[in-house]
């Protein structure tokens, strides 16, 4: 099938990124793929961090790719897919991340579809993590001009069918990042981030965002014993300032270890290398690209009952899962998880079987086998 992924590919940085660099490279193996890029991601006034590319040396996937999609201006999207077009893919594939993608995505969706294209969209969410009064109507748009949505785990499956229940939808699970190298000795790791050798370490890792519940967080570090340390690795989308005063204030400051910055793709494993949990307290969630990190490196997870979370990581034995979405129940699982000696084992276990279930080979199998049956 002559596939075409219309989304973000290096240079630009991130998770989508990367699941796109894996998503071309494995479907590439048995079809003829071409990615289309962006041109302009985001206009820079929109974009909350510092940068939208990738920095020099960082080993993200340089996968070629013909930038085409100026996403903040109408002029260019009729251009866009006649370039798409003129390719004549059986199938394009985009990636749905936010309702600022929508009226592009929607516009060339519109005309590639009937075409004897089919359009395909992996959905990350369908109801954003941060409200807008534009959600509804440009996500509406957007699923309309679609032949069917792949979302990535059942709870974006169920706000989707909310939307458009009319629409042919299939769950394809989010698989597990390989790109990130091999795990580090732990002591290797610590020496490299500053870290007292023969602590409990917690990882905070990814963008700082509302939803992602650091202050929860930092709330339940405060009442762990002088044991733990904490590793907040990221980049801020937002003003730090409140996090930053709860911590100045923490009797736990010492231990409390930040990295305000985005991570590469070839420093990740330090972060993990050094971990003896990833800490997910989210307020909102569907799925996380930092769990297919995490899976990555066989360290256990222990998140809130939010969006996807329950499903992917408590269900499937991988982690922990916190009763509530507040500090003392996460400072619970925390401390639940060291005080069982047998549970690293159980959950490590656990992981080594969704690594072998999860794979690219299997993801692209399913969504080929659903564009196919459309």
């Amino acid at each position: 099938m002559r596939t075409a992924i219309l989304s973000a590919f290096h240079p630009f940085r991130g998770g989508i990124a990367q699941f796109n660099g894996n998503l071309y490279l494995e479907l590439g193996k048995t079809a003829d793929v071409k990615a289309f890029n962006y041109s302009r991601q985001y206009p820079g006034f929109l974009f909350p961090g510092k940068t939208q590319y990738v920095s020099a040396g960082d080993n993200s996937f340089p996968i070629p790719s013909d930038a085409v999609l100026d996403t903040a201006n109408p002029l260019n999207w009729p251009s866009a897919a006649s370039k798409i077009r003129r390719w004549q893919p059986d199938l394009l594939l985009m990636r749905y991340v936010m309702p600022y993608f929508a009226p592009s995505l929607g516009y060339v969706a519109r005309r590639l579809k009937g075409s004897s294209c089919k359009v395909v969209a992996i959905a990350d969410n369908i109801i954003p993590h941060e409200r807008h009064i534009i959600d509804k109507p440009f996500t509406k748009y957007f699923l309309s001009g679609l032949d069917g949505c792949v979302t990535l785990c059942d709870a974006v499956a169920e706000d989707l069918r909310k939307w458009a229940p009319d629409l042919p939808s299939k769950v394809i699970f989010h698989p597990l990042y390989s790109h990130f190298g091999d795990k580090l000795p732990r002591e290797e790791a610590e020496r490299k981030l500053g870290l007292a050798p023969g602590m409990k370490n917690l990882l905070f890792f990814g963008l700082i965002r509302e939803y992602k519940g650091l202050d929860i967080l930092l709330k339940a570090f405060d009442t762990l014993p002088g044991d733990y340390q904490l590793i907040v690795a990221g980049e801020c989308y937002g003003p730090f300032d409140r996090y930053q005063e709860a911590i100045d204030a923490s009797p736990a400051k010492s231990r409390i270890h930040l990295f305000r910055h985005y991570i590469d793709d070839a420093d990740v494993k330090i972060y993990f290398s050094a971990a003896d949990l990833t800490v997910l307290p989210y307020r909102s969630a569907t799925q996380s690209g930092v769990s297919s990190a995490s899976y990555h490196f066989e360290v256990p997870m222990i998140v809130t009952a939010v969006g996807g979370l329950k499903e992917t990581i408590g269900d499937t034995g991988t982690g922990l899962v916190a009763d509530k979405v507040d500090a003392e129940s996460v400072a619970e699982k925390i401390q639940d998880y060291f005080a069982d000696a047998s549970l690293r084992e159980k959950c490590v276990a656990s992981i080594r079987r969704e690594r072998e279930r999860l794979s690219w080979s299997g993801f692209s199998q399913e969504l080929l086998k659903f564009a196919d049956e459309l």
